[in-house]
């Protein structure tokens, strides 16, 4: 073998796989594959919403100013069956909310501009207010007010001393009006172009953007200010009301609001100073939200709101092409059931089974942007496990139909076909590998069992048990000679486990613990050096928790959006998808994909 090889006049080194440890940037040829291949880090495509801490109050209809890592939320309604005006404030410090110094006028449906220090709270309900308050970092202060008092507003501005207010009703009289604030006062400036309330808002006083709002049908206009008139530029791709904006006139975020029938959205439009272009949801979908005043479209804070009920979350934006590490949402499945069977890739991903009540037949393909219905399984079934490295290859085994049951299929792309059954019927077990070299380990039988079984293609053998029986287990591993089983309870040893072990062919040896014991969750991983586990039990502090394996311990990485259990996970460490399952009160239809912080190898032409 030559030590280089020569593409297009450059010297690569030659390889006969693929070389361990690669780094960023390096470059190779992989001689038994004949490809050129070179290592890149992994960055987000399109930006994504992740879960940050509460808010202490929950609350819609409320203002907020600053930034994704120094913010502040004040006023709103909530507290109460009469959803009373609150004059709470509360300081976000880029991890927790603390509350602070109230408003000296409690109130909803306010607008806010400014940073964390220096802030504008105006207009409202309590009723229709043109209350103007200054903050300064610690107090809020009473100002001049608006001349035409009014609510849902949009608004723009930097600090209390630079402000914009748009918009906004009673009608007629104030939805087309236009406000300037110079640190004293208040002076109309020339309307907007289109009359309207409960728009999203950007910018400056001297360069805003106003774009969606009411009434019906919801608008789509967007119109950039440039500190004397307002001018019509490219539309919304989505209309809607009660939207939450940030950033600047060029580079802003429009998140949130109510579509009407069907109702609320986590809807996100990034705009580029040109045109909108729709990406990640938030996690919560939610109306009447607030959102920082400033950040681009590359950071933003998205917090309070309606759903309903009322919100409490806060949701941080990561913009594309940022360092990834988060979980974004992505299009849902379409019949949410819990304890499904998943396999797959991030991007080619298959979902079948599961209880709605009661046990479903159902399979949906995942193709990366949508989720397609296609045709069912034999046997109807949920709890039971799957192996599979894409949605057109796997097995889909054991569960509980009418009983305990040992039922095995196998999907070629188009249908289910039943195969040899496991010689050992059971639920909740874990499962690892591919359509044609799988394992199948733990569960329960009834009782809680640590069986292990060895799927060559064509018939099960029980091979060694696992070191503790447990079942609610997870799994993950390319194919039978290694793998990994983490989590699991045992009624007899604990509620929930934090057990690793891998198996190396042979045998399962225990290895370091999961940093947060839980049974019910999901997994992701290749082989038992690589893994994730996210989700599961118990309720509710695991719910959302993401843990990822290097082969020697865990480490806590970014949270799912929607906490959960009972839920399928397919894909790798690098590119995992999440959906469907049960929170703490329901089945979700929810789907969430993660971009690890990995580099990737690529392929590429090396003609």
């Amino acid at each position: 073998m030559a030590e280089y090889k020569e593409i297009v006049g450059t010297k690569i080194k030659n390889y006969t796989t693929n070389p361990d440890n690669t780094i960023q940037g390096q470059v190779w040829y992989n001689e038994t594959d004949n490809v050129l291949k070179f290592q890149y880090a992994n960055v987000t495509t399109s930006g994504s919403w992740r879960t940050a801490n509460s808010l202490n109050t929950a609350r819609q209809a409320l203002a907020g100013s600053g930034s994704s890592t120094a913010a502040l939320a004040f006023g709103g309604l909530g507290g109460g069956p009469t959803n009373d005006p609150q004059s709470v404030t509360e300081l976000w410090d880029g991890s927790n909310w603390t509350e602070v110094n109230d408003l000296n006028t409690a109130r909803g449906y306010l607008a806010g501009t400014g940073t964390s220090t220096s802030a504008l709270g105006f207009g409202g309900a309590s009723p229709v207010s043109a209350a103007t308050e200054s903050w300064n970092g610690t107090n809020w202060t009473e100002v001049n007010d608006l001349g035409t008092a009014r609510r849902f507003m949009g608004e723009a501005g930097v600090d209390n001393t630079s402000a914009l207010a748009f918009g906004g009703s009673p009608h007629p009289s104030a939805a087309a009006l236009t406000e300037t604030w110079n640190g004293t006062n208040w002076t109309e400036v020339n309307d907007l172009n289109t009359a309207r309330t409960s728009l999203g808002g950007a910018g400056t006083a001297t360069a805003a953007l106003a774009f969606g709002g009411d009434p019906t049908p919801f608008k789509v206009v967007t119109e950039q200010w440039n500190g004397t008139n307002w001018t019509e530029l490219n539309d919304m791709n989505t209309g809607r009301d009660q939207l939450a904006g940030s950033g600047t006139y060029t580079e802003a975020l429009a998140f949130g609001g109510d579509l009407g029938p069907p109702g609320t959205t986590g809807l996100t439009e990034v705009w580029n100073g040109t045109n909108w272009t729709e990406q990640g949801d938030l996690g919560t979908s939610r109306r009447a939200l607030a959102g920082t005043t400033s950040g681009g479209s590359t950071t933003g804070l998205a917090f309070g709101g309606e759903g309903p009920p009322l919100a409490t979350a806060a949701e941080e934006w990561t913009g594309a092409g940022a360092p990834v590490g988060a979980w974004a949402s992505a299009n849902n499945v379409n019949e949410p059931r819990q304890l499904p069977f998943g396999a797959g890739e991030r991007d080619a991903a298959i979902f079948a089974g599961g209880s709605e009540p009661p046990a479903s037949g159902k399979t949906e393909l995942y193709n990366g942007t949508n989720w397609t219905e296609v045709n069912n399984l034999n046997t109807a079934r949920s709890a039971g496990a799957a192996s599979g490295l894409t949605n057109t290859a796997c097995l889909a085994f054991t569960g509980y139909s009418t009983n305990y049951t040992a039922i095995v299929e196998s999907w070629n792309g188009t249908n289910w076909t039943e195969v040899n059954d496991v010689n050992t019927a059971r639920t909740t077990l874990g499962g690892a590998g591919s359509q044609t070299s799988a394992l199948a380990f733990g569960g329960n039988t009834p009782p809680v069992t640590a069986n292990t079984e060895l799927w060559n293609g064509t018939n099960w053998t029980e091979v060694n048990d696992l070191n503790s029986a447990r079942w609610e287990i997870v799994g993950a591993g390319a194919d039978s000679t290694a793998a990994i089983g983490m989590g699991g309870q045992n009624p007899s040893v604990a509620p929930a486990m934090a057990h690793t072990e891998t198996w190396n062919g042979t045998n399962w040896t225990e290895v370091n613990d999961l940093n947060l014991a839980r049974s019910k969750g999901a997994s992701s991983g290749q082989s038992s050096t690589s893994a994730l586990a996210f989700g599961g039990n118990p309720a509710p502090s695991a719910l959302a928790v993401n843990e990822e394996w290097n082969g020697s311990s865990w480490t806590e990485v970014g949270d799912l959006n929607t906490g959960r259990r009972e839920m399928g996970g397919a894909g790798t460490t690098p590119a995992t998808l999440a959906f469907s399952g049960e929170t703490a009160t329901a089945q979700t239809a929810a789907t969430e994909e993660w971009s690890g912080s990995t580099t990737i190898t690529k392929t590429v032409d090396a003609s």
